[in-house]
């Protein structure tokens, strides 16, 4: 009976042991087992994406920096004599060209001056016409034996002094003229004037250092920016180019240029402390875009290097062997590809390994697939004319991550 009892309970216990697996396995079974089976139906599910050849041909070595932008030339205006100013013909920041009449200073002086030193002239100009005469006297004299030779050395000399009295009187005339235009102050360059140090009724000097206003050359302007001493020889050999290469500059954060230039110097030699070499580049600066002291992102196009392969950047994407793509194979299906990228210009990377010319990258829709995947390429699919759809290409973002080494 014990006996019995014993095995009855056993078989109850494995009952319900059953029942609670059952109850709790078999619901993660069937999810399981649907899983697997929503998984192989999308893995025959056909995904649409858009994808764009890989092109073979001319791809730029382009080279980016931070640069400043410096004028020319920046003059600081002072006046030459010491005066007072009367007029002022220019407000701050105008722009004004060379030759155009900035300041007007106290000429009654100077004036004075010349009117006198222009009686001393005609006194000494009657004064070499009488001891010309004389000497011509004495010379008629001495022919006729009446006057001694002594006369006419002494005659000759009195005139010869009364020349040179006149020449001076002249000089010291053309020097009163140049001082009495040094009276009115001009821009010697053109260029913005920046703030105006003193007003009219003001004692001006010489020899004061803040002098009135500066003038700051901005058209032309240039750029300086340095690159690693790596890029020394296609810098050089850049320079020699004509035309030289073409630099741009952007705003920070912005992706269209303020302005191109073109290079036209490097320095004659490398900074030991950064390993960098500084060049310059010239800009019109017609629209007045650029202003000095600015600093700004450069672009500079090196060279161009043929037969290179490159796609859209936005086909890039990242895993743990490094970057890859997918590619469409002939058969419908994506095939996961790593490749060894170059640099990048614009919306396109160069491909230095593990793509070919013409094959086609996934652009758009390549986060939905895996490796095998079945894909339909809507870039071939027609529009309502019949015309194939082209495929999209990144925006050009100048926020990327710093430039790599150009394709080789």
């Amino acid at each position: 009976m014990r006996r019995q009892i014993v095995v009855t309970s056993t078989l109850l216990l494995v009952l319900a042991a059953g029942f609670y697996g059952v109850r709790t396995y078999a619901p993660a079974l069937f999810n399981r087992a649907q899983a697997q089976d929503n998984g192989q139906k999308r893995a025959q599910a056909v995904i649409p994406v858009v994808t764009a050849p890989v092109e073979q041909g001319a791809f730029p070595v382009r080279r980016r920096s931070i640069g400043l932008l410096e004028s020319p030339a920046i003059v600081v205006v002072r006046s030459r004599i010491d005066s007072q100013m009367t007029e002022k013909h220019v407000n701050d920041g105008q722009l004004v060209r060379k030759g155009d009449l900035l300041f007007t200073l106290d000429d009654r002086e100077l004036k004075a001056v010349i009117a006198r030193n222009e009686a001393t002239l005609a006194k000494d100009e009657a004064a070499r016409d009488r001891a010309k005469a004389d000497l011509q006297r004495t010379e008629e004299l001495l022919s006729r034996n009446v006057a001694a030779r002594q006369q006419l050395d002494e005659k000759t000399a009195d005139f010869k002094a009364a020349e040179a009295t006149v020449e001076a009187d002249k000089a010291q005339l053309d020097n009163d003229r140049i001082r009495l235009g040094y009276t009115r102050i001009t821009a010697p360059i053109t260029g913005r004037l920046g703030v105006i140090r003193t007003t009219p009724g003001n004692l001006v000097s010489s020899s004061d250092a803040n002098g009135l206003v500066t003038i700051t050359q901005i058209k032309p302007i240039r750029v300086s920016f340095t690159l690693p001493e790596r890029d020394l020889a296609a810098l050089r050999a850049g320079a020699r180019r004509t035309p030289p290469p073409t630099v741009r500059v952007f705003a920070a954060g912005n992706t269209e240029p303020l302005a191109s230039g073109q290079l036209n110097f490097v320095d004659s030699s490398v900074d030991t402390t950064t390993g960098t070499i500084m060049a310059k580049a010239t800009f019109a600066n017609d629209n007045l875009s650029l202003w000095p002291g600015q600093y700004v992102d450069v672009e500079i196009d090196l060279d161009s290097r043929p037969d290179v392969l490159s796609i859209p950047t936005v086909a890039l994407q990242t895993g743990q062997k490094g970057p890859f793509v997918f590619v469409v194979k002939p058969d419908g299906t994506a095939d996961l590809r790593n490749v060894e990228i170059g640099s990048a210009v614009g919306d396109r990377t160069a491909i230095r390994s593990g793509l070919k010319a013409g094959e086609r990258v996934v652009v758009e829709g390549q986060l939905r697939l895996a490796n095998g995947a079945r894909v339909r390429d809507q870039a071939e699919k027609p529009d309502e004319k019949g015309a194939p759809k082209p495929a999209p290409h990144a925006k050009s973002s100048r926020s990327d991550a710093p430039q790599k080494e150009a394709a080789r």
